[in-house]
């Protein structure tokens, strides 16, 4: 995805971060032996010996020791790690590859592959883990230290300098445009707003928090601390009103949400960059605030065109995301860009990590039962019991408090993966008509399922509404049958009689909220079920059971 916003996905340990701290040692790579040796290196067909650097040169990522840059070194002389990136430059394919090598507790560096030309431009890149490490006495650091520091995972120890940077930036664009004014001209200042990335900072910040930045003059001749505050108040266009009274509060007392996507956005605007690289962004922030930020980063790459990769484990991120944005991460396996919605769940569920115990049962057993709750399997189970039948533990429960619709893109997700697997899949008939309930209470609203995925839907309103027995209620709560029958009769219309338990029962039976009887009653239902007697069980319960130990869904 060379333009716009992607994201990383996978299980915990996939390799997300692995990916972005390679390209980050790329970059590293890049930055050393121009400085060191000079653009031409970087040409084809251009051999050179390798550039030697020690651990404390080395800032990308943070490691104890260099060693770690490989799995199982073993000592030899080779350039035994690789770390390639392509791009397209005019329609062309461009690569540029690094080796590194570790003698001697010294890292060398050099290009093993390259097919650019002398004037062929380079990525500049930029790698932002999650932010943490903002002190109250930043001083002025080189742009050697601010890499360290962010890649040590402290880039919060750096925001100071880089806001500084572009406010300073900033105050220089004002001035030329105000040369020989009296003030900067309303055409001037719009694009100025429009486009200076210190303006669209701001101009976010006041949007979003009700919040703008001051920062205090720094002279380095006097000066050895960055001063920058906070202040709040009311949008006014591109101003803000500051609240009455309010005192300018220093920016590391602010919440780590609001540092975290200052960070972020701070760093997405800075125009040496056009490749961002995000190590989960959306730590520390609110849901909303979550997909803000992946808006405002949106904003800034259909402006600029720069390109935006964000590793993350968030839901609400990956819901909102198109697929093709997705690249998928597994422990096992290549990585691919999601093609269909359906594979997103995959995603949520836990598929592709070692860390999912749900998802390796279903592997052995690949039969899942679908429910909105814990209680409705123990019902089913005590139902069983009761009937004589042997439950069988070939069923995955699996708790989704979603409709069959969108249980279907589990299964589909699941089944990509475990083949053959078998899903039965239950939901309460609420509020749907009777009439969507088919003979053996097939979900006639749930059309176009996958093979081996059965949906089914209670024909009564919930589970709850087959356990409306009036004695093992009365049995239950201890008090006398008439108190029961009454409360059915005078406070829900329910009279309950020998067709209790028939598959189409008196409608009153089959429109009535068990759940909600159940619960003013004061009763509880898994007790009331202890008091059932086998001939009273409901026959859509026992086509339910019949399925769970037919051989048909095997």
């Amino acid at each position: 995805m060379p333009k716009g916003v992607s994201f990383i996905a996978g299980g915990n340990n996939s390799g997300k971060s692995s990916i972005l701290q390679a390209i980050a040692i790329w970059e590293f790579c890049r930055t050393i032996i121009q400085a060191e040796k000079g653009r031409v290196y970087f040409t084809s067909g251009y051999m050179h010996q390798g550039l030697g650097i020690g651990y404390d040169e080395f800032s990308p990522i943070n490691v104890p020791t260099l060693k770690h840059l490989w799995t199982n070194l073993s000592p030899q002389s080779s350039y035994t790690q690789k770390i390639k990136c392509s791009w397209i430059k005019d329609d062309h394919p461009k690569e540029l590859e690094f080796g590194l090598s570790l003698a001697n507790d010294r890292l060398f560096i050099k290009t093993t592959a390259s097919n650019l030309a002398a004037d062929d431009p380079l990525p500049k890149i930029a790698y932002l883990p999650p932010v943490a490490g903002i002190s109250d006495h930043e001083s002025p650091v080189t742009l050697a230290i601010r890499r360290r520091r962010i890649g040590e995972g402290l880039a919060g120890a750096v925001l100071r300098n880089i806001l500084l940077d572009l406010q300073t930036k900033n105050v220089e664009k004002r001035s030329e445009l105000k040369q020989g004014k009296i003030k900067i001209s309303d055409a001037d200042l719009n694009t100025l707003r429009n486009t200076d990335p210190w303006e669209l900072l701001q101009q976010a910040l006041r949007t979003t928090f009700a919040t703008e930045l001051v920062v205090a003059p720094f002279r380095a001749e006097y000066h050895t601390y960055i001063n920058i505050e906070i202040s709040k108040g009311n949008l006014s266009g591109h101003r803000l009103l500051r609240h009455s009274g309010y005192h300018n509060r220093d920016l590391m007392v602010e919440g780590s949400g609001f540092l975290q996507w200052l960070s972020v956005y701070a760093l997405a605007t800075d125009p040496d960059v056009n490749v961002l690289l995000l190590d989960e962004p959306d730590a520390h922030l609110h849901c909303s605030l979550q997909q803000s930020l992946i808006n405002e980063l949106k904003k800034i790459t259909e402006r600029t065109g720069k390109q935006v990769l964000i590793a993350t484990h968030s839901a609400e991120i990956l819901r909102k995301a198109d697929p093709d944005k997705i690249l998928e991460i597994r422990m096992h396996g290549h990585p691919r860009y999601l093609s269909a919605e359906h594979q997103k769940v995959g995603l949520l569920v836990g598929l592709g990590t070692d860390y999912a115990p749900r998802i390796d049962t279903i592997k052995q057993k690949k039969h899942i039962l679908l429910l909105e709750g814990d209680f409705d399997y123990k019902v089913l189970r005590k139902c069983a019991n009761k009937l004589g039948l042997a439950w069988t533990d070939k069923w995955v429960e699996w708790v989704d408090k979603s409709g069959n619709k969108e249980r279907k893109h589990i299964f589909r997700a699941l089944a990509e993966e475990i083949d053959p697997l078998v899903a039965i899949s239950i939901r309460d008939r609420d509020d749907e008509p009777v009439l969507s309930v088919g003979e053996q209470l097939e979900d006639k609203t749930c059309g176009g399922c996958p093979p081996r995925f059965y949906p089914r839907m209670w024909r009564r309103r919930n589970i709850e509404s087959y356990l409306i027995w009036p004695e093992a209620i009365a049995l239950a709560k201890g008090v006398t049958l008439q108190s029961i029958t009454d409360i059915l009769r005078d406070n829900h219309a329910v009279t309950v009689g020998d067709t209790f338990a028939d598959a189409i029962p008196p409608e009153g039976l089959l429109t009535v909220d068990g759940k909600k009887i159940l619960e003013g009653i004061g009763v509880d239902a898994l007790s009331v079920l202890e008091h059932i007697p086998a001939d009273k069980i409901a026959e859509d319960i026992k086509i339910i059971l019949a399925e769970l130990t037919s051989s048909s869904t095997s």
